[in-house]
């Protein structure tokens, strides 16, 4: 789980109420300062970590009130120093590194493979040398912090090698910012407990408008995206990473079906697949329920003919899709299996996801709501 520390130290006094507030109520785990008078007040709940100011000795009440000490280290031999001085207090003693160059890179390499703790900022605007320094930390059983300038680079830092750091450290403008990095936070999204459905009948419909969604990853073949026309039910649609005849893979692309359909999206948020675009973001799953999120690169919607799927599950619910009327247009069934939408007969099964809630604007509510 990551986690996040608030810096305060270019913080006014007249913001810092309010951001220390909101990092209390949001729960994040630490506030960092250089002035033990400022920890000093904050509750017991919140990691108080004390980075003194360049040049300047550790006061000595500093172990009274400061959960993490950050010591700036600059070389090999500092670093050794602090190991020393970390095997009698671990969880308190830590590194800040300013990498600043190949001699400080390889000095946070180290640092973050034997300290509890290690926060790092880096000068470089390029993220190879914080690639280098995750990639480092991979299977320590320390901790990597990383300094983001902003909200928008801290979500780049989380997505790093697909791993990103443990934790960040950013300095908020005010509460608001403290709020988007715990969004940036939640950025995990929790895995789905699919279910068979049992295809009911077909319908051919003639023409209609159908969404590709093109998007910036690759599809394992076990994997696509739920879509549906009703909001409490969906079918897993495969992309095309299946070979097909007459044309090549398209690992990234999915086939998802006409332009009125809901597409799961992160936090229980759906939206119409009319209304993606580039830039917007759709729910990955697989067979056996993982999911993780997915930016879609382009959306293309053309008419074509179409076809209407309705399938039930065991408990009575029922789900309907409607999709190209194409035979290389696919969904996938239990055991992965990768069934042609047009070679579907009644008695197939499929894979599917049931939704208890009801939607307004593509948020969760619990309303009366009929769809059929």
């Amino acid at each position: 789980m990551k986690f996040a520390w608030i810096d305060l130290r270019s913080l006014s006094e007249d913001r810092r109420e309010g951001v220390v507030d909101a990092a209390v109520h949001a729960r994040l785990e630490g506030v960092l300062d250089d002035r033990l008078d400022v920890l000093r007040t904050l509750p017991p709940t919140v990691t108080k970590v004390l980075l003194p100011p360049p040049g300047t000795p550790l006061p000595a009440e500093a172990d009274e009130i400061a959960d993490i000490v950050l010591t700036r280290v600059e070389t090999a031999a500092e670093l050794d120093k602090l190991k020393l001085e970390a095997e009698g207090a671990p969880a308190r003693t830590a590194a800040f590194i300013e990498v600043v160059d190949d001699a400080t890179l390889r000095v946070a390499c180290a640092a973050a493979q034997s300290l509890t703790n290690t926060a790092v900022e880096f000068r470089d605007p390029t993220k190879i040398p914080l690639e280098i320094v995750i990639a480092a930390a991979d299977r320590s059983p320390g901790r990597l912090i990383c300094a983001a300038g902003d909200l928008e680079e801290a979500g780049i830092i989380i997505d790093v090698l697909e791993k990103g750091s443990d934790g960040l450290l950013l300095a908020p403008r005010d509460a608001n910012d403290v709020f988007g990095l715990v969004d940036l936070l939640r950025d995990t999204s929790e895995d789905l407990a699919l279910t068979a459905l049992t295809v009911r009948s077909i319908e051919h419909n003639g023409l209609g408008d159908r969404v590709c969604v093109d998007t910036c990853s690759h599809f394992g073949q076990d994997e696509g995206i739920l879509v549906g026309s009703y909001a409490h039910g969906f079918v897993l649609c495969v992309s095309e990473t299946h070979p097909l005849p007459y044309m090549p893979t398209r690992p990234f692309r999915v086939n998802a079906g006409a332009l009125h359909s809901y597409v799961m999206g992160e936090n229980n948020r759906t939206n119409y697949l009319s209304e993606l675009q580039a830039g917007s973001t759709v729910l990955g799953v697989t067979t056996d329920g993982r999911t993780r999120r997915i930016v879609v690169g382009r959306v293309k919607l053309e008419s074509r003919p179409m076809l209407t799927i309705r399938a039930v599950s065991q408990s009575g619910v029922e789900v309907s899709l409607t999709v190209q009327d194409d035979w290389h247009v696919r969904v996938l069934g239990p055991g992965a299996a990768v069934l042609n939408v047009t070679e579907l007969k009644t008695g197939d099964q499929l894979l599917g996801y049931l939704a208890d809630d009801k939607r307004h604007v593509g948020w969760p509510v619990g309303e009366f709501c009929i769809e059929k």
